[in-house]
């Protein structure tokens, strides 16, 4: 899905390398997936994101997939649903250049959402996070995807 991010590009970190620099950061409440789509490389990451869980905090994905495309994707690529059953904030979409604004929370583009994971897994569809909810009541004149 990515078409920014170079599949070659970047380099290789263990897991555990990744895991003794959020230990080695006190202040650190979450961690965040983004580029070269994670949920490309969702089983890889899993392993990853239970341990993060397991230390209480919190994880953020960005993926250029929509939550429902995910879905759809989980009965051909279980991975896929595992990993979300981790996440507590997905942003779904990809960036789209005529929607870029750089007035939103935490997305470059307005088709993108900010989803509370867990609720949405509970209640079956979308879930919108609070923080893009208060967002849209702070400025009901921007454009949102919901």
């Amino acid at each position: 899905m990515s078409q920014t991010h170079d599949f070659e590009g970047g380099h290789f970190i263990e897991r555990e390398a990744i895991i003794t620099m959020i230990k080695e950061n006190p202040l650190l409440d979450g961690v965040t997936f983004s580029g070269g789509d994670p949920m490309d490389q969702a089983a890889a990451l899993i392993p990853l994101a239970r341990e993060i869980k397991e230390r209480g905090l919190n994880l953020v994905i960005f993926t250029g997939y929509t939550y429902e495309r995910l879905m759809e994707l989980t009965h051909e690529k279980p991975e896929l649903f595992e990993l979300l059953s981790f996440a507590d904030i997905l942003i779904d979409g990809p960036f789209i250049l005529a929607k870029k604004s750089l007035e939103l929370k935490f997305r470059g583009s307005s088709n993108q959402r900010i989803i509370d994971v867990q609720k949405s897994l509970v209640e079956g569809h979308v879930v919108i996070h609070q923080i893009q909810l208060d967002e849209m009541a702070e400025h009901p004149d921007r454009e949102y995807n919901t």
